[in-house]
């Protein structure tokens, strides 16, 4: 079969192929993600502050829908690499329908949920008010959502690497043109301000499924989704949840840890809540970035895997984990050395400039030695192995990083939330490791 290069090519070769477009998927999304935050904070730095508030639930749906396209990738790239064909359809197909399931499931909640989940966090009418206007929207194309992650996952599953980074990038840059448009009513285009941001993400979105929908009717791939695979196979399902299910866990502990910060920064001071939340908007563009390199070895490390080539599996996690580590040191420098120009471009308040760039010098300590759970935990994923990686998770968001934030912020006031950051990822390094090594005996 085509896929095949996967167990043949050099381990450098596949992982750099592999993951530079994803890499340059993830930039452009988090250079979105930055671009439209800072057309956002020229409203107001209420509408800035909205869209803090609302990014836990947003990241809630991404985690849910991603965790299953992270499921539907690895079982398709397992039944791939042991050459079981008719598995590998019926894991795209029942994936897909059950995240189409999951995507509606989530629009109907978090609409709903929205107006008294901002309460929770303040007071302002103007803020809850812009927020509950942006999340109606957006959340409306959750659905939408749902499918384009399942395309990417089957795509990626089966190599094609550039036909996700083409989607994705048509999409992202279809936000960037449509924000200033639709926010300031830009030549013919109304004034929608925050509902004007909404618009733009969703359709955005509309645009990179049509891309994936273009590719997969005119350029077949070997998985094929197919109306007979409906028929819900029990084992497949167990093993599209057993990943899916722990990846979700995984993507929604942020979402839980930033509202947890929240509530104990905005004891000091609602500055430092917007300042976690422009954070969260940078270190996108870091650690999707290293998701990228993640996204590409995951499939590589299921079909190998499958294919029982044990050894190259562990040269693929060391790949990765050095080029993960690189970025990571680089973020380091950027930050320590730009702290200031970067939190300026989401407010105009020297305050909250000021609080951001120490928070950013504290912060970014930790972003190196974060390489090493990062890259397990994509690894883990590949094998099929959620419950470690969700372990992983678990310990660097909340059972290292809470009680660090809290008990430092007691001693040091806000900064000690910063120093949390740091004693909670060389924390977790050290049980990534662990579990890494516990898993390379126990399968191979």
């Amino acid at each position: 079969m085509g896929q095949t290069f996967m167990k043949e090519k050099g381990i450098l070769y596949l992982v750099l192929t592999m993951s530079l477009p994803m890499v340059l998927s993830m930039m452009v999304n988090s250079l979105y993600n930055i671009i439209d935050s800072y057309f956002v904070a020229k409203i107001s730095e209420d509408a800035m502050t909205a869209l803090s508030l609302v990014y836990p639930l947003q990241n809630l749906v991404n985690a849910v829908t991603i965790g299953l396209g992270v499921g539907i990738n690895a079982v398709i790239a397992y039944f791939l690499g042991a050459q079981e064909q008719k598995k590998a359809d019926q894991a795209a197909v029942q994936g897909t329908v059950l995240n189409v399931l999951h995507g509606l499931a989530l629009m109907i909640v978090c609409i709903a949920a929205v107006p008294a989940f901002l309460r929770l966090f303040t007071s302002d009418a103007s803020t809850v008010g812009m927020g509950v206007r942006y999340s109606r929207i957006v959340f409306g194309f959750a659905v939408v959502i749902s499918m384009d992650l399942s395309f990417e996952k089957i795509f990626q599953a089966v190599g094609k690497m550039t036909v996700s980074m083409v989607s994705m990038l048509c999409g992202c840059i279809a936000n960037i043109i449509l924000d200033p448009l639709l926010i300031f009513g830009w030549g013919p285009f109304p004034a929608l301000g925050i509902e004007g941001a909404a618009i733009a993400t969703g359709l955005g979105q509309v645009l990179t499924l049509v891309m994936y929908l273009f590719y997969y009717f005119l350029r077949p791939i070997p998985v094929r989704l197919r109306l007979r695979c409906l028929k819900p196979d029990r084992e497949i399902i167990k093993r599209l949840y057993a990943v899916g299910i722990s990846a979700s866990l995984t993507l929604m502990l942020p979402s839980l840890t930033i509202s947890c910060l929240n509530i104990i920064l905005a004891g000091f001071s609602q500055a430092y809540v917007l300042v976690l939340g422009v954070y969260y908007k940078l270190q996108t563009f870091l650690y999707l970035t290293a998701n990228g390199i993640v996204q590409g070895i995951r499939p590589l490390i299921g079909y190998n895997y499958g294919a029982g080539m044990q050894d190259r599996v562990r040269k693929i996690y060391q790949t990765s984990l050095y080029l993960i580590a690189a970025i990571m040191a680089l973020g380091t420098v950027l930050c320590l050395a730009f702290p200031a120009p970067l939190m300026g471009l989401f407010t105009d308040s020297a305050d909250t400039v000021s609080a951001g760039a120490s928070a950013l010098r504290i912060i970014c300590i930790g972003f190196a030695v974060s390489s090493v759970s990062v890259t397990t935990c994509g690894a883990l994923e590949g094998l099929g192995m959620g419950k470690p990686s969700l372990l992983i998770s678990l310990c660097r968001y909340l059972l290292f990083l809470l009680p660090a934030a809290f008990l430092l912020s007691r001693i040091l006031g806000a900064s000690g939330v910063w120093f949390g950051f740091p004693v909670a990822e060389f924390l977790t390094a050290a049980i990534s490791g662990m579990l890494f090594r516990k898993a390379v005996r126990t399968f191979f």
